[in-house]
Order: structure tokens, then sequence, then C-alpha cells
């Protein structure tokens, strides 16, 4: 039997089927995106990066936190849940209500807060991708930067992570 991560690899790719990274045509596969939040989620254990697989399987497909349940169990579904936008018009309700969420977990449920880390984190980086940078995109992250970490930041979860993020964004303040 293969092991969780691998299943929810595999499974995250298969959901998101032709879906892009990015919107052109010559844009990489959703999986790229993926496995960079993986990979950086994977030195903080086995849950976090299986959640990282599937951190947008129920806001970018068909795909329900129910059969998320079936395939991976509750503790998973309830970790993807959290990472899910809920599907508001207005931008800054859909923040406000995703940093409402995030502030509010505790315990086990503070592994969703290693993976969203690592989901903004992997943005940034391919944002500021020399060449290819994405100024919108850029100037989006950092204008939700301090709400982010004050909802999402927990002394000592996976601190590297936030270093990384503000050290981009305080480049963006001084570049």
């Amino acid at each position: 039997m293969k092991d969780l991560v691998s299943h929810a690899r595999d499974w995250a790719i298969e959901k998101h089927g032709n879906q892009r990274y990015g919107n052109s045509d010559d844009s990489p596969p959703y999986a790229y995106h993926l496995g960079a939040v993986a990979a950086i989620a994977a030195p903080y254990g086995e849950l976090a990066e299986t959640v990282a697989w599937l951190h947008d399987v129920i806001e970018d497909t068909p795909t329900t936190e129910e059969e998320v349940a079936a395939e991976f169990g509750d503790q998973v579904a309830r970790l993807v849940r959290f990472l899910t936008d809920e599907k508001v018009k207005d931008k800054a309700e859909k923040v406000r209500r995703r940093n409402g969420k995030l502030a509010a977990l505790s315990g086990d449920d503070t592994v969703a807060l290693v993976v969203k880390a690592a989901d903004r984190l992997a943005n940034l980086r391919e944002s500021m991708k020399p060449g290819e940078k994405n100024e919108k995109m850029i100037l989006k992250y950092g204008g939700e930067h301090l709400g982010l970490r004050a909802a999402a930041y927990r002394p000592g979860l996976c601190d590297p992570i936030w270093r990384e993020l503000d050290a981009f964004v305080e480049r963006l303040g001084s570049g």
C-alpha cells in the first residue's frame, strides 16, 4: 500500500487534472505549485506534507470535503477545509474570513497554519523569480502579509518559513 504522502500527491494531481499554475498556456501543471508547497511543508511532518498536496483540492476542483475525508480521514479533511477560502465576491471579506479561521486554530489543527505559510512562501518565491516577476501578486501578498501573520503565526511552529516570508516583504517595502 502507498504511503499517505504519495497517495495524497497522486490523488491531488488527478483531481486538479489539466489545471495550470498561472494564466498562460505554457504555465506549468498545477502539480508544480502543489509540489513546491509540499517541499516547504515536508520538514514539519507527514501530515503537513499530505495536507500541502491537498490544500487547494476543495477550493479549486469539484472535490468535496466529504470525498477528502473518505480518502484520507476526518483530520486531513478538516485541515484542508481550514485552508479553503470561502466563495465570496468581495476580496477583503474573503481575506477577513480566511484570517478569522486561521486565528482560531489551536492544538493539532495548527498543522494547517504550517501549510498556509508554506503556500504563501511558495507563491511569493514564484512571484519574485527574476525575469518572471508578477507585480500584481507581489503587491497582493505584500498587502496581506501583516494580517496573515497576525492570524497564522505561532511562535516556534514554523519560524523558518515566517523568517523567509518576512524577509520577502521587507525587501518589497525597501525596493
